[in-house]
Order: C-alpha cells, then structure tokens, then sequence
C-alpha cells in the first residue's frame, strides 16, 4: 500500500496505543524526515530530543530542521536556551518535555519523540531521574558545585564517594569524573546516597534492574537502522554539504561571539552546553591559529579538521546504535518496549522500507490490533556482570565489567607486564590480580566526556 494513499484514523483515543511515537537511530538516518511525516498524517507533534539543539545558534553542525520543514509539523524543543547557558540539564529538559507530551495528550495530539540524545529519551521513556523535588529548587550554586567537583582529580572525587557512598563508587571507574561527581552531588544535596535513590526507583511497580517503570505505556518505537558501510559514505557526504552551505563561516562567528574570550582565558570547556556540539574540538586549532599563520598552514589546519569530524560522525553514529543495541535489544528486563525496525539503507526506496511500513504498524496500534510486522526480538546477551570491579596489580589499572576485563587479559600491555614480573623475580603472576565481584546495577551508562555522545548532568 503506497504510503501517500494511507490512511490512518485512529483519532488518537487515548485508551488504545500508541501513547507517543519514539524515534531511534544514528545521526544522518532520517529520524526528523520520518517524524514530520508521521506527524502530517496523525496529528502530532515532534518534541526533539537532541541536547544540543535547545540551544539558540549553530543550526548547520547541529543539523537542526529547516523553517520549512518546520512549517510542515510544529516542533518543540529548538532553540530556546542561551548558548552561553551551560548548565542545562537531562531534567530540565525531561521537566519541559512531560508538560508538553501531557499537553498533547489533553489536546488529542500525538507526541512524537525524535532525537539522538539517548540519555534524553530514557529520561521520557523511564522513570530513571530523580525528581526535581527530591533535589530541592536545583539552583545554579548546586551546577556550579557539580562543575567545582569536576575539576578534582579522579581519585580523589572516587575517595570521597567511597566515603558516603561505597556501593556507587565501587561500581564506577576512578576516571569517570562526571558520574562521580554528580552521585555526590546527588548525596550533598539529598543526604541520601545515589544507589540507595536507584534502588528505589528500581523497586517500583513495573521498575527492573535497569530502572524504574515506564513513564508512558504501550509507545510506538521505531528504529531506523543502515548498513554502516552505506551510512558512512552517507555521513561524510553530509559533512561536505555543511561545509558547502557555510559550516566554517557559522563555527567562526560563534567562535567570535561567544567562545574567544574563553579561549584567551584558558577557560573554555568543551564537556558542557553547546561547546559539546561534535565541530567545535574538531576545529579547535584551526579557529584559534595565531594571526600570523601561512595560508598552507591554516589549510591544513581545516583539512585536519574535516577529517576529524567525519571521523567523530561516524563514532558517534556506531554509538547511538550500540546504545539501541544494549538498551533494547540485548538487555534483560520487562519493561523494555517492543521496537520496530526499519532499513535506511536504500535512500531510493525510502518509501516503500521506511514511511509505508511505520504507517501501516501505527494504523494497527491505533485499531488495537496486532501489526503484521513484527518486532525486533530480544537478542538476550550472555549473563556478565557490567559493573564488577577487577584490579591488575601488574598494570595499576582498575577495569570495570567483566567483558572489559576479559579484554584487558588478552591484551599485549596485560602480558607484556606479565613477562616484565616473570623475567624480575621467577614466580607467575597468579594473586596479583584480585576481583571483586559485585551485584549488577544499572547506572544509564554513557560515554566518557572525552568521546561524542554528550552525556552531561544526568542523575542515573
């Protein structure tokens, strides 16, 4: 059935599915085209879920929608924040984006949830944050205090969590700072420490090990997946077109507005707000180039640059897919949502893989019946612990996981300080290593400050 002649009348009763719409799926696959399209055939309305697009400016890097693309479904959730605000957060934002989605619902509107900051959709999906009330009014002091402990040394902010709160720390990499950092935030500002609030939500009616319940029941969600080595080529050739439409010329204004006074002051930070939009570490060095740099030197500098952000593109696409995988697909869990998948692939046949099969499941959904296409099913990965704790004294590393740590024996640094011991005092290695077993708990894993999936100020 071709999708222009589909038609879909459900009149979004509330008493039937879906509840809201989910859009997933790695940067460049289409998740805004499929949701505007959605949106004009049911009523609904797109809230985006993209951390860096609530802030006001860098419309090209951060791929926002096109006015005209606007005006063909209302959006929510675009460029209403002050870039120079760094202290936005997953709750303000999960705060702003319940109102809406209870708004819609009132208005017989369907929500439509698109977006690649995955620890902002859980934030919908689940009730994995603390509530505003329990962390009191949430002020800039207690944002400038998590951005103080920051600035600590591993270590020492891991010593100090050990202190109140010995079970997070010991399921948290002395390296991971802002975790760290935010569980104690969490304990300073609650008196409660961080697990004993994970616990909890755990422990709520419809909760699991991986968090508390469902916020919305039975939602409609939809992944948009490709083959990597067609998405690649798909990537790159959009960070030419940002390039072709002005790209440097938008990354050097701001850089002018907003940014090089901080750079002067040795005080900008690219871990928080905007900053953090994949293009502006890329471009660093050819942003700050001193005056006098040779025209070869600055080309350079921008090629280096290119290259970069071609290469973080495609990380980051590999990890918005790696977060599906884990968080829907593999991981155990009754409260973990059925989700469509839909091939990308072939941008040529994008109606008859992609729109015409999302409505047909949604026409289902809103009849109450069973849709012909089925789910994507659970692929329940082997039994491990990832958040055991295991230290190789022979390395001085502290790994976390027991895949991670399976990884670390088998590598050449592991046995090359391995032969080092056996060639300096005769004896194997065996009691030098130690492992400390721990119950797996879930902590809405992210990825590292260093790396491009933006995780910042979440609770869980």
């Amino acid at each position: 059935m071709a999708a222009s002649t589909l038609s879909i009348k459900c009149g979004l009763r509330r008493a039937l599915s879906p509840s809201l719409v989910v859009i997933l799926g790695a940067t460049g696959t289409g998740k805004s085209k499929l949701a505007i399209e959605i949106g004009k055939r049911l009523r609904g309305e797109i809230i985006s879920a993209d951390s860096m697009q609530v802030y006001q400016g860098l419309d090209i890097i951060t791929n926002k929608v096109t006015a005209k693309e606007r005006a063909q479904c209302r959006h929510h959730m675009i460029s209403f924040v002050d870039p120079l605000v760094s202290n936005y957060t997953v709750v303000d934002f999960r705060n702003k984006a319940v109102s809406l989605i209870d708004d819609m619902h009132r208005r017989n509107k369907l929500p439509i949830i698109v977006g690649g900051t995955n620890y902002y959709i859980e934030s919908l999906l689940w009730r994995v944050l603390l509530d505003a009330g329990d962390l009191g009014d949430g002020d800039d002091g207690d944002t400038d205090r998590k951005l103080e402990l920051e600035k600590l040394g591993g270590a020492e902010l891991h010593r100090r969590l050990m202190e109140v709160d010995p079970e997070m720390a010991s399921m948290l990499h002395p390296n991971d700072k802002r975790k760290i950092a935010r569980s104690l935030q969490i304990h300073h500002e609650t008196g409660i420490p961080h697990s004993s609030w994970l616990e909890e939500q755990r422990g709520q009616e419809g909760g699991d090990g991986l968090g508390g319940p469902l916020r919305y029941q039975d939602p409609c969600i939809f992944w948009l997946h490709a083959d990597m080595d067609a998405l690649d080529e798909r990537l790159d050739a959009r960070v030419d077109e940002m390039l072709s439409v002005g790209l440097i010329e938008e990354l050097r204004d701001f850089h002018v507005r907003f940014n090089q006074k901080k750079v002067q002051n040795d005080s900008q930070n690219y871990q928080h707000g905007i900053f953090q939009s994949i293009g502006f570490k890329e471009f660093h060095d050819y942003l700050t180039a001193p005056e006098n740099s040779s025209q070869q030197e600055r080309e350079t500098l921008r090629n280096r640059g290119v290259e970069a952000l071609k290469t973080a593109t495609r990380r980051y696409a590999r990890k918005q897919n790696k977060w599906v995988r884990n968080r829907f697909l593999k991981r155990p869990g009754d409260g973990v949502p059925a989700v469509y998948g839909l091939d990308v692939t072939d941008v040529a046949r994008w109606e008859e893989t992609v729109l015409t099969p999302a409505l047909q499941i949604l026409d289902s959904l809103c009849k109450g019946e069973k849709p012909s296409t089925e789910p994507i099913r659970l692929q329940r990965a082997e039994l491990r612990n990832k958040r055991s704790r295991h230290t190789c004294d022979l390395c001085d590393k502290v790994i976390i996981g027991d895949l991670e740590w399976a990884a670390h024996l088998k590598s050449k640094k592991h046995h090359f300080h391995v032969r080092k011991k056996l060639k300096s005092d005769g004896a194997g290695h065996n009691g030098v290593q130690r492992r400390v077993s721990l119950p797996a708990l879930d902590t809405q894993t992210r990825t590292n400050p260093s790396d491009s999936s933006k995780d910042t100020n979440a609770a869980h």
